[in-house]
């Protein structure tokens, strides 16, 4: 029976804990679009990530 009296009051104070933390994360939008960022990798332009022949010949020289 001791031991009921330890376990309810942290398992309540864990239960609101989780609740409040909850509550905070829809507030700023986190769970707004969980599924976007996953597609929108798919549509990314590779064109805007490939370096420059350019820009490599210049590192190049840079460190001769």
């Amino acid at each position: 029976m001791e031991f009921l009296y330890i376990t309810i009051p942290i398992t309540l104070f864990l239960a609101i804990l989780g609740l409040i933390a909850f509550i905070w994360i829809a507030k700023n939008g986190h769970l707004n679009d969980v599924e976007g960022p996953k597609y929108r990798m798919l549509f990314e332009d590779d064109e805007d990530y490939t370096p420059d022949k350019d820009s490599d010949q210049e590192t190049e020289k840079s460190k001769k």
